[in-house]
């Protein structure tokens, strides 16, 4: 039996499961992000490991972190693998603008001891396991594993995220114009919307007035623009309605691992737009634009270049399709854990 451990329950999460029941038992066992139940919520993991030690056979974790530190911990003096799926804030130093585990203690030190004494560290995109950072020149450019934790040991492999191509999918519907879309949860939190990219949206719509933007995942953000729309979060069948009425989907982060929603416009044939940060030049590719640096006068040449015919692009979908299936991550992930696949 694995037990998998998380501080919150996402999509991604559920993915992950849907990949490994088919051929093993797994256990999900949710932590906490509120820091005041921090403790209680530590005795609790203490007792549920306990509980479940005996018909334990490996833990399986979902960013390295406060949750992480008693898992290690048991594998170690149990002898049972202990592997962690980095996804990004987890490897990340950047103070500047409140993102990160390693800007603040104790959590840079559980973080830290976490992937040191795991067995396995499975980061989704290679950036988060060493980058030389250089979006925005307010953050430290030494990001990643390797930087923040000097000596790291413990072996590491990439395994990026997959999408349904069967579900997300470009139905051939008529696209609105010079319309942007952005998918982000709790960009409400001003540090959250920062880091999401909202602060360049802002100043893109305002430059645009006659372009139109939809912010789906947060109904409580308050644009600045009155062409920016903002919607709360929505269905998966309901955005792939959505991404199929926009143009451009904007990944605009100022720091990310593996953004699912831009995999899943891109499958839906929206043109991706995004910050060269985390995994995002590797999945966008040849298919899309890339902004090197947080200037708003660079982003606004790049899609002017485009929509000028100056920029040649290929298909979003056919990338989606040939690089990143759920297939292709089902298959590393159940490798990468010692399970066998069925039929």
């Amino acid at each position: 039996m694995i037990l998998y451990l998380f501080p919150v329950r996402t999509a991604f999460i559920e993915r992950d499961l849907e990949m490994i029941r088919p051929v093993a038992r797994i256990v999900p066992l949710e932590f906490t992000q509120t820091a005041w139940k921090l403790p209680l919520y530590l005795v609790l993991q203490f007792f549920q490991l306990l509980w479940y030690l005996p018909k334990t056979s490996q833990y399986l974790c979902f960013f390295g972190g406060y949750h992480t530190v008693l898992p290690v911990i048991f594998g170690r003096v149990f002898g049972k693998k202990c592997t962690i799926q980095a996804g990004g804030t987890d490897c990340i130093n950047m103070p500047e603008i409140g993102y990160g585990n390693f800007r603040k203690n104790p959590l840079a030190w559980a973080t830290a001891y976490s992937f040191t004494h795991c067995s396995l560290i499975l980061p989704v995109a290679e950036a988060l396991v060493s980058q030389d950072y250089c979006y925005d020149s307010r953050i430290s450019p030494k990001q990643g594993l390797l930087k923040l934790i000097p000596g790291l040991k413990t072996p590491i492999q990439v395994i990026p995220n997959g999408f349904d191509v069967d579900f997300w999918k470009d139905l051939g519907l008529e696209r609105l114009k010079h319309s942007f879309i952005s998918v982000a949860t709790s960009t409400s939190t001003p540090a959250r919307a920062r880091v999401k990219g909202y602060d360049l949206i802002e100043q893109l719509a305002a430059s645009r007035p006659e372009w139109t933007f939809t912010l789906v995942g947060d109904s409580n953000y308050k644009p600045q623009s009155p062409n920016i729309k903002v919607l709360g979060k929505e269905t998966p069948a309901s955005l792939v309605q959505r991404y199929n009425t926009h143009e451009f989907y904007l990944q605009l982060s100022s720091s990310e691992g593996f953004p699912n929603a831009l995999g899943e416009a891109m499958a839906c044939g929206c043109v991706p737009i995004g910050s060269a940060v985390g995994a995002i030049p590797e999945i966008i590719g040849d298919t899309g634009l890339l902004l090197e640096r947080k200037e708003l006068g660079i982003l606004q040449t790049l899609i002017q270049d485009w929509m000028a015919g100056k920029t040649q692009l290929t298909s979003p979908r056919a990338r989606i399709e040939r690089y990143f299936t759920y297939a292709h991550r089902r298959h590393l992930l159940l490798q990468a854990l010692s399970l066998q696949e069925k039929g």
